[in-house]
């Protein structure tokens, strides 16, 4: 198939999406690149966004352990409090709460006048895990789309965790362990959370036990866990216990441990209809640390952003009901959202002709949408002579610091969700 060549990207764009990421040619610096670089501003640790091998990193203070649980005790991290602004060659750079997990972050950039935001991941229902959602006021707003169909509306986190409460219950009573089936990172913490601690022991699969530990580290407060080989766990314990578990521990001699057990996975993908059926468990829990459908129209209003980029999941979708509302929109195509244990990812019959279908992702850019203006790669050879000469602020800190000012995102209250129209 032959691919049409990519047209040229605006000149001037704060953002612009490369092969190795979504790139800052003002700053030179990427955000949340998918290939290795020499400045890299992450979002949040899940593996599709923070990789290893880049040069330096920034990151949010509160996310520092899990980013380096992950990545490696001795990357070069400058990690900063959201809000502390600072200056990267010329472009000021803040964090913002995006309310996904522990250290998510949305990415505020000003220069020239113009103001962006990259959300990263985002969720706007509460957490106790996580800082809450920051509607920041901009001119452009790059945002996700996992779940950006009508058809994703998330429960409310008091009824889905009293349903998963009684069903850790009944299962306990029958003398069966109960396995909830979720993500190590974000989604498992939340889970411990919200259940009712008093039914039995919450045993944890060791790759959530040591994000746990990085969860207290940072002040979360979290009920108290076990590994199933701790001293005092009897078997007797075990058979009451919920047991937190990623996916990829389905299946293993790991869970043999626990006998009798019935299992379930929380996702947001369990909204559809055979999902459960597909996982082999039984039951399914509507949890994501996603913004459902709603959540994603009252965000993105609450910007007050005239022009919205849409990057993984839903892309067509959502950069048509964009348009519908009267907003400039258009799509990058990136490398996030896989399926994996560490977020929600999508799987992949669901994935859309919006995410990155090959190595240079721009044939899944040109299906999603028809401004070619916002989708294509900007050459590497273009971006470098548009950085060549740019003085660096960083001396003695990984990414310079501003003039000590935190930025403090303007109240954006935010507002109901527009009307939904059906999705074709």
């Amino acid at each position: 198939m032959t691919r049409a060549a990519p047209a040229p990207t605006p000149r001037g764009d704060l953002v612009v999406a490369t092969p190795r990421g979504l790139y800052c040619p003002a700053g030179d610096f990427y955000i949340d690149p998918w290939r290795p670089v020499p400045r890299a501003v992450i979002t949040h640790a899940h593996s599709d966004h923070a990789r290893r091998g880049h040069g330096a990193y920034l990151a949010q203070a509160q996310g520092e352990g899990v980013l380096r649980a992950r990545l490696g005790a001795d990357i070069r991290l400058q990690a900063v409090a959201y809000g502390e602004a600072v200056s990267i060659n010329g472009v000021r750079v803040s964090l913002h709460p995006a309310g996904h997990v522990l250290g998510s972050a949305q990415v505020r950039l000003e220069h020239a006048g113009r103001v962006w935001v990259t959300s990263g991941d985002y969720k706007l229902d509460p957490d106790p895990t996580c800082a809450p959602f920051e509607p920041v006021r901009c001119d452009v707003f790059i945002t996700e789309s996992t779940f950006g169909l009508p058809i994703y509306r998330w429960p409310s986190g008091e009824d889905l965790f009293a349903d998963m409460s009684a069903w850790w219950r009944a299962n306990a009573d029958a003398g069966r362990a109960s396995v909830v089936y979720a993500y190590a990172f974000g989604k498992a913490q939340r889970v411990l959370a919200g259940v009712d601690a008093s039914v039995g022991p919450l045993v944890c699969h060791g790759a959530v036990q040591v994000l746990n530990d990085a969860y207290r580290a940072a002040g979360v407060a979290l009920p108290a866990t076990h590994r199933v080989t701790d001293d005092g766990l009897a078997p007797a314990d075990l058979r009451r216990a919920l047991v937190v578990a990623p996916p990829s521990a389905a299946g293993t001699p790991w869970l043999r441990r626990f006998g009798d057990q019935a299992d379930a996975f929380a996702s947001g993908w369990m909204q559809v209809r055979g999902a459960r059926r597909r996982r082999g468990v039984d039951r399914g829990f509507v949890l994501s640390d996603h913004a459902d459908w709603p959540s994603l129209q009252r965000a993105i209003a609450a910007t007050g952003a005239e022009r919205v980029i849409v990057t993984h999941g839903s892309v067509p979708v959502m950069v048509r009901w964009l348009r519908e509302q009267g907003l400039d929109a258009g799509a990058f195509a990136t490398e996030y959202g896989g399926e994996g244990d560490d977020d929600d990812g999508q799987p992949d019959a669901a994935r859309s002709s919006g995410a990155a279908n090959d190595d240079d992702g721009t044939e899944g850019a040109d299906e999603a949408s028809g401004t070619a203006s916002a989708l294509s790669y900007k050459s590497e050879n273009a971006i470098e002579n548009e950085a060549a000469g740019a003085e660096s602020t960083s001396a003695g800190r990984l990414f310079g610091k501003d003039s000590g000012n935190a930025v403090a995102a303007p109240n954006a209250p935010m507002q109901p969700p527009p009307p939904t129209h059906r999705a074709h």
